[in-house]
């Protein structure tokens, strides 16, 4: 394996964000081959001990195992949501972990769009993430010019447009600042949000994403890439009503109740 960071690996291993490993570098809990590292040092994890306060640090194998990867990323400005663009920009790929896997987006986020963005291996978990069917919500922080909606505009607004590909489904928008709101979608249209405000003559400014069903963003740097945890990929697994990893109960269809548990469990 090509050699990588290793606050980079380490966060991709979900062991913590990317910051805390660094706080963790700086304050000489973290060795490599017995020696204590410097922020910045790149390691090859195929042939490298690495050690958190004298215990060794080994790659999640129960994910490994499984073979159903999912990982979440802080997607930058300015990163193609594919794994290849015609035009030579950054995209995803060069951000996601572990390299050996090819993990393909759940969705995407426009260009100058930025957040969460999940990615996987498993088909099926993400053509169900996908679905309008599962319901499985959508969480942006928006930012808008040309003015502030009226009261009776953001009620428009959740009870649903009409757009050029058809009606938008109800959704859930609340105030959180100056020109500044939250959306809460349970569908995925191409640039659903920029059009819904265009329909009311206002433009997003700023499209943030921070949260896909049960998984929230958190304090993820900008470009951080992390392996889901146990708990997480097993809420993800129910909001997508599919067996959890491991378990051979199946779950029930349009199961209200298990996605609303999926979310108490990790928010």
């Amino acid at each position: 394996m090509e050699q990588i960071r290793l606050q980079k690996l380490l966060a991709s291993w979900g062991l913590a964000s990317r910051r805390t490993i660094e706080l963790w570098i700086s304050q000489g809990r973290v060795k490599v081959d017995g020696k204590i590292v410097d922020l910045g040092q790149k390691i090859d994890p195929d042939v490298a001990l690495i050690e958190i306060d004298g215990t060794a640090i080994a790659p999640p194998d129960y994910i490994i195992e499984e073979g159903r990867l999912v990982v979440a990323l802080n997607k930058p400005i300015g990163v193609v949501s594919t794994l290849a663009d015609t035009h030579d920009r950054p995209t995803v790929s060069e951000f996601l972990f572990p390299k050996e896997r090819r993990l393909f987006p759940i969705g995407r986020l426009d260009l100058d769009a930025t957040g969460l963005l999940l990615a996987t291996d498993h088909g099926e978990l993400s053509n169900r993430l996908l679905h309008p069917r599962y319901k499985v919500e959508k969480e942006y922080e928006i930012e808008i010019s040309g003015g502030f909606l009226s009261e009776s505009e953001r009620q428009h607004f959740a009870g649903g447009l009409i757009l050029d590909d058809g009606p938008t489904a109800p959704c859930r928008i609340e105030v959180i600042g100056a020109s500044k709101y939250r959306v809460v979608l349970r569908e995925g249209r191409k640039r659903q949000i920029k059009r819904m405000f265009e329909a009311l003559y206002r433009r997003v400014t700023r499209l943030h994403r921070v949260r896909f069903g049960p998984i929230r963003l958190g304090g993820m740097a900008s470009g951080e890439c992390r392996i889901l945890t146990p708990q997480e990929l097993n809420a993800l697994f129910l909001a997508a009503e599919l067996p959890i990893p491991g378990s051979s109960a199946s779950i029930p269809q349009n199961s209200t109740g298990h996605r609303q548990k999926a979310r108490k469990e990790v928010d």
